[in-house]
């Protein structure tokens, strides 16, 4: 199985060694033919609090870590 990569934006830093990041996905309609846009969140381990609210980061998929944790921050594209 091939790695999976995500770059998206930090939504939420509140919980400890957790963040929420949140990827704009652009479709469009089936039948009116306009674009959709609408968020997909994940939540991402990040184990020295590096990042906060607004970074630009990229994630890497992983095993589960928690219930809803399978995601791991890989790097700190943009502060």
């Amino acid at each position: 199985m091939r790695k999976k990569n995500i770059i998206g934006i930090i939504l939420s830093d509140k919980m400890n060694k957790t963040r929420v990041v949140g990827e704009v996905v652009k479709r469009k309609h089936k039948i009116y033919k306009k674009n959709i846009y609408y968020t997909r969140k994940y939540f991402v381990h990040d184990e020295n609090n590096k990042s906060n609210k607004g970074d630009t980061v990229e994630i890497i998929f992983t095993r589960p870590l928690s219930k809803k944790k399978r995601w791991n921050l890989f790097q700190i594209i943009k502060c």
